[in-house]
């Protein structure tokens, strides 16, 4: 694949010097330089997967942090975040050389390198929570982690490509979201950028295709609607400054494929910022703007009245003027735009700095409260849901009766706003009116909004536990939770007791105090009665416990059983195990399952592979790790005879790969077909070629290969369709 970024040079310390010299601050040099001889002479001899020196990516981020005009300490640390985690070098050391900040950054720095993200979900949200608490006792560390994160993107192109999709997957889940809560916008839209390209490189070239289409027209266009604002607004002084540009690719991708939009039904490919100098003046260039061009209805957003949480400010309004082409205006300060470009970092910019970590810094309080929220969760599923939902969901803004503001994210309802103004307010609610109505506890508010709670007087009375499966947000659950952990706790008891009984039943597992006392402590309980208690009040997942029981019995049958040996199997060959339609021969009362790399399907020559501790795997035996595989000293007497049988009514999923001409009707024939055979379709992916034909993969459920058959004839006698193959066949 082709490099989707243009690359500077490599940065050398000279540059790195030059680029010093150049910012309008005061920088303790003689330090810089202690950093970079140290940060040399320790990644001396390693190398980078690009070829050049190690080296160079500790004064790549420098360089990237010196655009923020961070402070001397950021610098030095940023020069020397690799060196304890990759060298010799010790925590101590740099303490000892530089003191006491920069360590803490350094090290916090390499803690969050130690972090693997894309891991279950156990692990996951205490990683993450290693990264909020870094976060929590310096804010520079998580801005030299961006900065180390971006750089690692910029040169994305040398790695393999696995590690370039789970590197992309990665930012995209966690770094991008946390660029946008700290507001550092650039960093957050140059990431996205690079990491769509690995992730869905046709999908981007189709877009960049759809954008060249009219490139000369658009540019155009753009600087014919500049100079018409620049007309109009020519008297203030000092001069507006006027951008035109086109949305980044990630915006439009997220537009056509994730809301399934047609290019030409985004509206706001093409937007204009204008920077001012006062807040009065941004309201009245609104005013220009909406007598030089028609402003489209509901296509208006005051973020300088209502900020996001992230401290983003500027009015948003989408215009059409007489060519019929819709575009977005942004109007914002000059302060507004440096917040909103450079987010925390501007503090560095622009001002004196801020020193340590997030205390007193109400744009901080999401880190504080997934810290909190984490510390009283009892289910590792809470934690990881309220990382996932606090990092990327969008907001709306609703009123109190007395006009505060309350940013909530998008899908909250009522019982979430009561929660969000007082935790007591929640607790007392007993409804609620929108707009002077009163409305159910589920109406999901609405940016604009106007919101009055009712709550009792009654000390007894207190939330629903019905409220837990209605509320949205981590912060109402989280409250919900803890009112009937303290409230309630001999009702918690025999409500989970009864609960967690039925479900022993349901599963037929036994209701053993020795099984309770194990799930007690997987879900990290002091006692069967806490267990009982959280279960009651919410506090863990019914699911989960489940779940974690089955697989401690699974596993403890697996440690009793061990593999067979050859003589084991050859007395066994008359003992036949037919499960999911499979007969294996020489193995009873085995798991067996089927291999992704070949999904073999009814009707396919099969084979079985006896796996250490996960029973027995069927391939085809035309499958390439089969062929691999059979003749090694190792695995040669693993192998065992497996048929179909009894498989009339089971179903297997499998994936179709279709390649057909670019026809408006095609799509729609392809899914008539499947579904005039009565095949249920689970999934349907599509990408556009470079030859302007269309990809599509299908994922469908299907008896066995005779059906497969027909259901391909059938798709390749479709029009336009160029070929059809199931994916997997060796």
């Amino acid at each position: 694949m082709e490099n989707p970024v243009s690359l500077d040079k490599t940065v050398t310390i000279e540059d790195l010097m030059r680029k010093i010299d150049a910012i309008d601050k005061r920088y303790d040099v003689d330090k810089i330089m202690r950093a970079y001889k140290l940060a040399d002479e320790a990644h001396e001899g390693q190398m980078r997967s690009s070829g050049e020196k190690y080296i160079s990516h500790p004064l790549a981020v420098a360089s990237i942090l010196l655009d923020y005009c961070m402070d001397t300490d950021t610098i030095c640390a940023a020069l020397l975040h690799d060196v304890v985690e990759d060298t010799e070098t010790t925590l101590d050391e740099v303490k000892k050389q530089f003191g006491a900040d920069v360590a803490l950054m350094v090290d916090g720095v390499t803690k969050i390198g130690q972090v693997p993200l894309n891991t279950k979900e156990e692990q996951q949200a205490e990683n993450i929570r290693k990264i909020l608490m870094a976060m929590s006792k310096d804010i520079r560390v998580i801005i030299i982690k961006l900065a180390d994160r971006l750089h690692n993107m910029r040169t994305l192109y040398a790695r393999p490509p696995e590690k370039q999709r789970k590197t992309s997957l990665e930012t995209m889940n966690f770094y991008a979201h946390i660029a946008h809560r700290l507001g550092m916008s650039d960093v957050k839209e140059e990431m996205e950028s690079i990491a769509i390209h690995y992730l869905d490189p046709y999908g981007c070239k189709e877009i960049e295709r759809l954008l060249d289409v009219h490139k000369e027209e658009r540019d155009t266009f753009i600087d014919h609607i500049t100079e018409r604002i620049q007309s109009r607004i020519m008297d203030i002084k000092p001069a507006p400054s006027i951008e035109g540009r086109v949305k980044s690719i990630y915006s439009i991708y997220k537009k056509m494929y994730l809301k399934n939009k047609p290019f030409d039904e985004i509206y706001d490919i093409y937007a204009v910022r204008i920077i001012v100098q006062s807040v009065i003046e941004c309201y009245n260039v609104l005013g220009v703007i909406h007598d030089l061009f028609s402003p489209m209805p509901y296509r208006f957003k005051d973020y300088i009245a209502t900020p996001k949480p992230n401290r983003y400010q500027s009015l948003h309004t989408t215009v059409i003027g007489k060519e019929g082409i819709p575009f977005e205006v942004q109007i914002r300060t000059q302060e507004m735009h440096n917040t909103a470009q450079y987010g925390i970092a501007a503090h560095w910019k622009y001002k004196a700095g801020l020193k340590g970590g997030v205390a007193g810094e109400r744009r901080f309080d999401w880190i504080r409260q997934l810290l909190e929220r984490q510390q009283e969760a009892d289910d590792v599923e809470q934690i990881t849901d309220a990382i996932k939902n606090d990092l990327s969901q969008d907001e709306v803004f609703v009123f109190s009766p007395k006009g505060d503001v309350f940013a909530l994210p998008n899908g909250s309802n009522v019982i979430d706003f009561a929660y969000a103004i007082h935790t007591e307010i929640g607790n007392k609610m007993t409804g609620a009116k929108v707009g002077g109505r009163m409305v159910q506890l589920d109406y999901q508010i609405k940016t604009g909004d106007i919101i009055e709670i009712f709550t009792s007087g009654s000390p007894n009375y207190g939330p629903n536990r019905n409220w837990l499966e209605i509320a949205k947000t981590t912060e109402a659950k989280a409250k919900i939770r803890s009112w009937f952990k303290k409230e309630r706790r001999e009702e918690n008891i025999v409500c989970g007791r009864e609960e967690l009984e039925r479900e022993f039943k349901r599963n037929n597992i036994p209701n053993s105090p020795e099984l309770l006392e194990d799930a007690a402590k997987r879900a990290r309980l002091g006692s069967v009665d806490d267990l009982y208690a959280a279960i009651g009040y919410g506090g863990v997942s019914m699911s989960k416990i489940i779940q974690r029981i089955k697989e401690a019995q699974l596993r403890a049958q697996k440690e009793h059983a061990p593999l067979p040996s050859t003589e084991e199997i050859t007395e066994a060959t008359n003992r036949r195990s037919q499960q999911k339609g499979i007969v294996v021969e020489g193995v009873d009362n085995c798991l067996i399952k089927f291999a992704q790399c070949c999904n073999p399907l009814p009707g396919d020559p099969i084979i079985g592979f006896v796996t250490r501790g996960f029973g027995v795997s069927i391939h085809k035996q035309d499958c390439i790790n089969v062929i691999n595989n059979m003749d090694s000293p190792e695995n040669k007497d693993r192998w065992l005879k497996a048929s179909w049988a009894g498989v009339e009514d089971e179903t297997y999923r499998t994936t179709i790969d279709i390649i057909a001409e670019q026809k408006s009707t095609v799509i729609a024939d392809i899914t008539a077909a499947i579904a005039m055979n009565h095949i249920p379709m689970h999934e349907l992916n599509m990408h556009r070629l470079k030859n302007g034909n269309t990809n599509l993969v299908v994922t469908i459920e299907i008896a066995g290969v005779e059906q497969l058959a027909n259901l391909m004839l059938r798709i390749k006698k479709i029009p336009g369709v160029i070929s059809a193959e199931r994916t997997g066949k060796q």
